[in-house]
């Protein structure tokens, strides 16, 4: 057995007047809750330190960059990285990333026991939109703030393992898993900010948003027999909701655990990595049944094409 017990931290809303240094000491008590239940990892979500704020239209670019992070880690998350050291705890999160040269990235990072950052992902499918739109009942102004990520879909050896990571909207896409699945992910962290209600639907709300979000999520460890760890920012801020609903899925497609709150609340679970063996060695022996040469289209095309009438 490769137990790997891992807590997942969901948090509740971050309003847009509240600074790093409001939002670093809830993590903290997170991190502390979950060394006091024995936990080797814990995973935060997407924009953990910060409102999201791609829901605010902003033309000011010095406005926007105040969101961003120059370095990881910097002065305000010093005091996470070193308490994660000090209790000998890995940890994941997410942040809004400004790289040296320019570059705006939703991101986040993957830490070994001693607080070195071992993995770097940034966001790939980005949803939403780039230029302020009056027909949606609020922005999602990711395509405006974010360019997609540079990365692709690494995964990295840690603690006995092989870990992956994703970001929101990647988990609605199998192609994220998938190509992880080919590396041998044994486990992905996934965080996410998930507004409860549709901007572009507004019947559909927290309830097939919930949904949506479980389906995703289990569908992706099952096909690739892996541990996924699904990590919500949740509640109201600044009057606008998102979904909670953090989970751990384990490979073969179960929920073993799931947040009942839409406040800071912490989930920890004992996944042991050889729980991926069976499905990685029989119906998802990858090697034995895929047929890559049917597969062109995934890689060819980007929309999708009809065929043409009779």
């Amino acid at each position: 057995m490769r137990v790997i017990n891992v807590a997942a931290a969901q948090m509740g809303p971050i309003q847009r007047a509240e600074s790093r240094q409001t939002v670093i000491p809830r993590m903290i008590a997170l991190m502390d809750e979950a060394r006091a239940r024995g936990a080797d990892l814990i995973i935060y979500p997407e924009l953990a330190l910060t409102t999201f704020f791609p829901r605010w239209y902003m033309e000011d670019q010095a406005e926007v960059d105040a969101w961003f992070e120059r370095e990881m880690p910097n002065a305000a998350t010093m005091p996470l990285f070193s308490r994660a050291a000090e209790y000998g705890m890995a940890m994941s999160f997410g942040y809004a990333e400004l790289t040296p040269d320019g570059h705006h990235f939703n991101t986040c990072i993957l830490t070994d026991k001693s607080g070195k950052i071992v993995g770097k992902y940034r966001k790939t499918h980005l949803p939403g939109h780039s230029e302020f739109d009056p027909e949606r009942a609020f922005q999602h102004l990711e395509k405006r703030y974010f360019e997609p990520g540079d990365t692709g879909f690494p995964v990295w050896r840690n603690m006995g393992g092989i870990f992956g990571m994703a970001i929101c909207n990647d988990r609605r896409w199998p192609e994220t898993y998938r190509v992880m699945g080919l590396q041998g992910v044994e486990m992905v962290a996934l965080g996410y900010n998930t507004p409860s209600v549709n901007s572009q639907k507004s019947d559909e709300g927290p309830e097939k948003r919930l949904f949506h979000n479980r389906l995703s999520v289990q569908s992706g460890a099952y096909q690739n027999a892996t541990w996924v760890v699904a990590v919500a920012k949740a509640g109201v801020e600044d009057g606008f909701p998102l979904i909670g609903g953090s989970l751990i899925v384990d490979p073969n497609g179960e929920i073993v655990a799931e947040a009942k709150t839409e406040d800071d609340e912490l989930l920890v679970h004992p996944c042991d990595l050889d729980a991926t063996v069976f499905g990685k060695k029989t119906i998802f022996d990858f090697a034995r049944h895929r047929r890559i040469e049917h597969y062109g289209l995934i890689t060819s095309r980007v929309g999708a094409v009809p065929p043409p009438e009779a």
